[in-house]
């Protein structure tokens, strides 16, 4: 009898610790659902913070009317005031590869707590195949979570592994502990402020290799039946795997439409790269906002006047 009643404590006490935390979680999303209601009237326009006029030099607003952001198009100051309000946490998902693991990774993270959302709760999510974490000292606000990286297959694409990961761990727990989220690349460097200005539903980086040339000239996937097929005289921009974020719940959506779209490949003997996939999924379900190369500039090129101020420096590593 003691043994079964100590089996029905633990267990009663895992429960009550679980019903806990779904409280808390439901009380957060409820204060955040009354400030967007009490505030909702006073959310900033796109015209009281974006000024466009600022940057003739370059393309500001897409044809489906997204801001694309550059240094002196936004007021900073007037997200922040909405923003602050709302106590919001914005998720920062890092992929950490074994030959990745060491120096990288300790760039990527001391340069992203000096420069990524000061001033707001921050999660990084570092997904590894290994669990030697360099050590880690974060600022006030920030906090870690080092996620497993599950394998199904020894030989499966690190790509696929990496979405279909971030898929389940977004599904699992991350849509309830942050309200944007952005996934990016581990070989790249912050320069200076990575701020709310980049906050969207949908968000994506237009690639600076590809961002001067033609459209005719940007490397689609042009055979007609892949899934990341974009035709000829088709398409918008070329946009950069390195960075792409938005709700948790476009996140996700990405990730699921990647892997399907992986699925026709394979069943049609194709295969075609993540970042193609990436551009079919932004030129059939358009970003909302998109960030200027300025977000993630590589220093090996010249850098143009058009390019006034990085904010990220890619580290070509070839990944």
């Amino acid at each position: 009898m003691n043994s079964k009643w100590k089996i029905l404590l633990l267990v009663s006490f895992a429960l009550s610790l679980t019903l806990i935390k779904h409280h808390f979680r439901i009380k957060k999303n409820l204060q955040k659902i009354s400030l967007c209601w009490d505030h909702e009237a006073e959310e900033p326009r796109l015209s009281d913070w974006f000024t466009p006029k600022k940057r003739p030099d370059v393309i500001t607003t897409t044809d489906w009317l997204a801001p694309v952001i550059w240094e002196e198009t936004y007021n900073r100051q007037v997200l922040e005031k909405y923003y602050k309000r709302l106590n919001i946490t914005i998720g920062l998902v890092v992929w950490s590869t074994r030959k990745f693991t060491g120096q990288y990774l300790k760039q990527f993270i001391q340069s992203a707590n000096k420069h990524f959302m000061i001033g707001y709760n921050v999660i990084f999510y570092i997904l590894m195949d290994e669990f030697s974490v360099p050590p880690i000292e974060l600022g006030p606000l920030r906090t870690f979570k080092v996620l497993p990286i599950l394998r199904e297959k020894f030989w499966e694409d690190f790509n696929v592994l990496h979405m279909k990961n971030l898929n389940a761990y977004i599904i699992e727990h991350i849509q309830y502990e942050v309200d944007f989220l952005f996934s990016m690349s581990i070989n790249q460097i912050f320069k200076s402020n990575f701020g709310v200005e980049t906050l969207g539903k949908s968000v994506a980086l237009l690639h600076a290799w590809w961002y001067f040339e033609n459209v005719k000239k940007f490397p689609y996937e042009r055979r007609p039946k892949s899934a990341a097929f974009i035709p000829f005289g088709k398409g918008d921009f070329y946009y950069h795997s390195a960075i792409f974020g938005g709700t948790p719940n476009e996140v996700l959506t990405f990730t699921a439409e990647y892997q399907k779209g992986v699925i026709h490949d394979i069943e049609n003997e194709l295969s075609s790269t993540y970042e193609r996939h990436l551009n079919k999924y932004f030129f059939v379900n358009k970003p909302t906002k998109l960030l200027s190369p300025e977000y993630n500039w590589d220093p090996i090129f010249r850098t143009p006047p058009q390019i006034k101020h990085v904010k990220i420096a890619w580290q070509s590593t070839g990944i």
